[in-house]
């Protein structure tokens, strides 16, 4: 039997930019990817969100991002070696402090938007998340694109690594997510992205935009908690999942 898991980023709302239902998303995924504060969210509204994960028995994982709180993480940067791995480490070791303060830890570590987008193709910024990962805790579990050089940094640095295919996002030919610049780069039918994820489960690949297979491998699926109709489109693809005999689990292990 196939098993995979869902994760979905949280902890990004703030009283002026409420982006998603983390109350409802913990109640479908499995894992969630808590903001750091530096791309989204506040000191407390990420605190509430970790305490919700430990209550629910969600894994956690650091969701650290560009230091672009205004872009929402999204504005692609040039940032040099001594910089990332500070701003990341920084990040890390915040997310573990209200994480422990709560009675949870951080397993996993999953970064956010433009430096996810970056350091699966730039090998000198991967390199430099990677080396933040073994300075503050290298037994934290790396989730990044499948396919991409993150990966390959981490593996080669010791550090464990897992890959996640994107639910609401469509796919290159090259197995890479379309950019959000372009038409279409985000799904929103909730059944078309469950028959997606459900393929990916079983046979390991994606429908590309052009039209063909692109293979994926993967041991999580995310679906963002930003994204319009993410609820029904998490419900649906956990429902479909489970309804073609894929267990739903974390690949990281537990909240505490």
């Amino acid at each position: 039997m196939t098993t995979i898991d869902l994760n979905s980023d949280l902890g990004e709302n703030v009283p002026d930019r409420v982006v998603g239902d983390d109350e409802a998303m913990l109640r479908v995924v499995t894992s969630a990817n808590v903001s750091c504060g530096f791309h989204a969210g506040s000191p407390q509204g990420i605190r509430a969100t970790l305490a919700a994960a430990v209550a629910q028995g969600v894994a956690i994982g650091a969701h650290p991002g560009y230091r672009d709180y205004e872009g929402f993480g999204r504005l692609p940067m040039d940032v040099d070696s001594a910089t990332l791995q500070a701003e990341v480490e920084y990040q890390l070791g915040a997310l573990q402090a209200l994480a422990s303060a709560v009675g949870g830890r951080t397993v996993y570590v999953k970064p956010h938007g433009a430096l996810y987008n970056a350091i699966a193709r730039d090998e000198r910024q991967a390199q430099d998340v990677v080396n933040a990962i073994r300075a503050i805790d290298p037994s934290l579990v790396l989730l990044g694109l499948a396919g991409g050089v993150l990966l390959d940094v981490a593996e080669r640095a010791g550090i464990a690594t897992a890959a996640e295919a994107f639910a609401d996002r469509a796919y290159t030919p090259e197995g890479l997510l379309v950019s959000r610049t372009e038409p279409g780069a985000v799904l929103h039918d909730p059944a078309l992205v469950a028959a997606r994820m459900v393929r990916l489960a079983q046979e390991g690949v994606v429908r590309a935009v052009d039209g063909t297979d692109v293979a994926v491998r993967a041991e999580s699926i995310c679906v963002h908690g930003d994204s319009e109709g993410a609820i029904a489109m998490a419900e649906a693809t956990r429902s479909a999942l489970e309804a073609a005999g894929v267990t739903i689990a974390p690949f990281a292990g537990g909240a505490r």
